[in-house]
């Protein structure tokens, strides 16, 4: 008889029996929602609130403080697998191997046994769902090719990222010295992998099956049966890190990330999750940003090969602003009125500047599509017999 699977089962028994039975949303204190207007106060550690539209962080606590980040650690596992799917280095329909090192991880798991295969699909939904260990380091293995290579990576793209108080040591997420983030470079981290959208096909799943329906999962995530728009992300719980969550939600096309590190109990990280994310929604709103009518098309060139270079702004389409603020939002152009040549291509001419009332918003740099040459003598006759070679073809 196979005992791990024996236990699997009756504890996906277990679990199940629980998830029939809402608690979250009725357990958060009154307290603990926020009025219109007012921050609210969370039993945590650590916390922030951002958009995941704009990246604009919208309430923080704490938020740069280096802790422990139990499984959450595991949105940069996927993320890497999801970065090397979609250059094509691996395909959902891999088969992925397991290894005696990635079948002896503690903690939560879907007890895998060295040899085993599953699908790269099949991985990506034990670890979203049911946060496996064992899966993650499988997943680790088969994308870096070895657990140390794929944590150098996972810090290289952290750095990448910006994000630079986040150390990662293990791939899963177990407790390990120097192993930490902070609220703010999860939020940043976060917002990346749900660029990827297929990764929501993964974390909204509540319930599932794996080994022909011997291995039941059930996501560790209780906001999807309590909180209206949730879409993810990930849970983490370890005796260092406490109890965790980055939980990502969109309301009438409105995205958010909430991060909790370091509650004392999962009633109080989902409570705080929900207050936060109620937070936003009561006192935020996404804003169109104003057309620039005077941004002209391009600028003149002087002494160079053309007299006209073309510009552009990557000007947002929209930001996040208090509710009853979006029509404060206005933007203002700095830009110069003539070129010297030789310009080069992509650099900044100007800037747009664009305020909510008096308050600096964002700054977007207006820069060059196109490079120009500085006439020279040679460089005129070749254009000149260019042009008379143009004719002569007519």
């Amino acid at each position: 008889m196979n005992w791990k699977r024996v236990c699997s089962a009756l504890l996906a028994a277990a679990l199940l029996f629980c998830a029939g039975i809402r608690v979250f949303a009725a357990e958060i204190p009154e307290e603990a929602l926020p009025a219109a207007v007012s921050q609210p106060s969370l039993p945590c550690r650590a916390a922030l609130l951002m958009s995941s539209d704009t990246g604009e962080v919208l309430y923080e606590m704490n938020a740069d403080e280096e802790l422990a980040m139990a499984s959450i650690t595991k949105v940069m596992t996927v993320l890497l697998a999801f970065e090397a799917l979609e250059a094509g280095k691996i395909h959902l329909e891999d088969a992925v191997p397991v290894t005696k090192h990635a079948a002896s991880m503690g903690g939560s798991q879907i007890w895998l046994e060295p040899g085993e295969h599953f699908t790269l699909h099949e991985m990506l939904k034990a670890i979203c769902v049911n946060s496996a260990n064992d899966a993650a380091v499988a997943v680790a293995e088969f994308v870096g090719g070895s657990e140390p290579a794929f944590v150098e990576q996972m810090n290289t793209r952290a750095a990448e990222l910006g994000m630079m108080h986040t150390c990662f040591k293990n791939a899963c997420g177990l407790d390990e010295e120097g192993h930490h983030s902070t609220a703010r470079d999860i939020a940043v981290m976060s917002r990346e992998l749900m660029r990827h959208e297929a990764v929501f096909e993964y974390t909204k799943i509540w319930t599932d099956t794996l080994r022909g329906g011997e291995t039941q999962l059930t996501n560790t995530n209780k906001l999807l049966r309590s909180y209206d728009g949730i879409t993810g992300l990930k849970t983490g719980t370890t005796g260092k890190a406490g109890v965790c969550i980055t939980a990502s939600a969109t309301r009438e096309g409105t995205g958010l990330i909430a991060v909790i590190l370091g509650s004392a109990s999962s009633k109080e990280r989902f409570a705080a999750a929900t207050a936060l994310l109620d937070y936003g929604y009561a006192n935020f709103e996404r804003a169109d940003v104003p057309a620039v009518q005077e941004l002209p098309a391009g600028l003149p060139v002087k002494g160079g090969s053309e007299k006209f270079v073309p510009i552009s702004c990557q000007l947002p389409q929209s930001l996040v602003v208090k509710k009853g603020e979006s029509g404060a939002l206005r933007c203002e152009l700095v830009l110069q009125e003539q070129l010297q040549a030789p310009v080069a291509a992509g650099a900044q001419v100007g800037e747009i500047s664009v305020y909510n009332g008096d308050t600096l918003v964002q700054t977007c740099p207006v820069v060059t599509q196109i490079g120009v040459e500085k006439m020279t003598f040679r460089l005129a006759m070749q254009l000149l017999l260019n042009a008379l070679f143009q004719i002569q073809d007519k």
